[in-house]
């Protein structure tokens, strides 16, 4: 897919100035553009295949304190025009908001250095390849163990996208995004129960996908695990949160420092600024300049650089998550976290969400625990934010005397989000990215399972 940079950059510039001559005072113009590639395979045969692209563009004006907003995919003059009437129009009649507006001018800028977000080989690869890994990853589950006698299917699936953007305040940038991901989920049998598990691969690059066999394999070994699952009495216990369930923990947590729930007061930590909220040895890290990670870009949805900003310092709440908005509403700066789709006025979302890696290895942690719980699935969304109350269901392994026991299913985790911060004891170094939020392996000293 090509895309024309400097046309695109343009357009939205000219589709600003539009929306000035109509009586806006302010305005930001996003145009976007990608194209989507989707293989999944059942059974060793193809499913589904879907190939798409899009192109549209979105307008947010200001009209004083008031604003408004539309979108369109007719990029045509007459398009366009359209779209920025039916923007000023809207402004005209909604209600003043006193923070309404759009970001400091000196806040405006973007990262000139290659963030390595964007790949030429995942454009290079050839749909029938795609669809090949896709049966190679199915099939390598599949032959794993005669247990394993059915499956949901693998895919393979592809993004290439640009963004353009420019405002009323003389900025204007672009970059362009890939990415790449390949999965399966077996499915096995023992007796009358059946068991699925998943395992999956994903990076801005092909060159960076695990082998399609490893990722079957890596599923086969994950759902044979679950084979005899029972419950176990009710109890306390200390909690491990393998990465893939750990990275639950962390949205919750983003959820609580989003500058939006802050000044809302819907959120747990919003009165803990400079307090500690968890135990010394952590330290969350939002960071949206990291090379080749999918929270990275060199600017966020308003044109202010994204950055690193440590959330948690040594269990310190350090820093909320704002927007320019949010930002004003609580009297302070924005961190580089605006975020929105075409149109419409920008929420706050993470770049890369991550907490710091600790020096203990996975199998260190569990040969530390007596008797305990390994949460390798969460299920529900017993959440609540504004109390920090938390209750889901679970799957996982037992562990005994610091070694794996025997599967456990059909349970429910409970705790409250600040005390398990607080009773964080052990953070393991296995920091994986596989996708904008990633934790390494965490012990909690003691929640709550509810079980026979």
């Amino acid at each position: 897919m090509a895309f024309d940079t400097t046309s695109y950059e343009q357009l939205s510039a000219d589709v600003v100035r539009m929306a000035l001559d109509r009586g806006a005072t302010g305005a930001e113009c996003t145009v976007a553009e990608g194209e989507e590639f989707s293989a999944s395979v059942r059974m060793r045969e193809i499913e589904q295949l879907k190939q798409a692209g899009s192109r549209a563009a979105g307008l947010r004006v200001l009209v004083g304190g008031c604003t408004g907003s539309a979108y369109t995919s007719d990029l045509s003059l007459d398009g366009l025009r359209r779209m920025v009437a039916s923007a000023v129009d809207n402004a005209r009649i909604t209600t003043e908001d006193p923070h309404a507006g759009l970001p400091d001018p000196a806040d405006l800028g973007r990262h000139e250095l290659n963030l390595g977000i964007y790949n030429d080989d995942v454009a290079a690869l050839d749909p029938e390849l795609k669809i090949r890994w896709a049966k190679e990853a199915e099939a390598a589950a599949l032959d794993a163990d005669a247990r394993i006698t059915n499956s949901e299917g693998a895919g393979f699936d592809s993004n290439l996208g640009a963004r353009y953007f420019s405002n009323s305040l003389g900025f204007t940038g672009s970059y362009r995004t890939s990415s790449c991901s390949m999965s399966a989920v077996p499915v096995a049998r023992q007796g009358e129960t059946m068991e699925r598990d998943y395992w999956y691969t994903v990076a801005r690059s092909a060159s960076r996908l695990e082998p399609a066999a490893e990722v079957g394999r890596r599923a086969a070994e994950r759902v044979l695990r679950r084979l005899g699952a029972r419950k176990v009495p009710t109890q306390k216990a200390p909690i491990v949160f393998e990465p893939r369930t750990a990275r639950s923990l962390l949205g919750h947590i983003f959820e609580a420092v989003d500058g939006d729930s802050v000044y809302r007061q819907a959120s747990f930590l919003a009165a803990s600024l400079g307090e500690r909220v968890a135990a010394e040895g952590v330290t969350l890290i939002d960071d949206g300049t990291l090379p080749g990670l999918f929270g990275t870009s060199p600017f966020d949805d308003e044109g202010v650089p994204t950055r690193r900003t440590l959330v948690i310092e040594n269990g310190v709440l350090k820093s909320f998550l704002h927007n320019s908005y949010t930002a004003r509403k609580l009297g302070m700066r924005t961190t580089g976290n605006a975020s929105r789709g075409l149109s419409g006025n920008a929420s706050v979302d993470h770049g890369n969400l991550f907490l710091e890696p600790g020096g203990k290895t996975p199998g260190d942690i569990i040969q530390s625990i007596r008797a305990g719980l390994l949460v390798t699935e969460l299920l529900g969304q017993g959440v609540n934010t504004v109390t920090g109350d938390y209750s889901r269901g679970a799957a996982g392994v037992w562990i005994e005397n610091g070694e794996i026991a025997y599967p456990v299913s059909e349970i429910t985790i409970a705790g409250n989000l600040k005390q398990m911060l607080r009773d964080i004891e052990a953070i393991g170094n296995d920091l994986e990215f596989r996708g904008s939020v990633a934790s390494p392996t965490l012990l909690i000293r003691e929640m709550t399972i509810s079980g026979n």
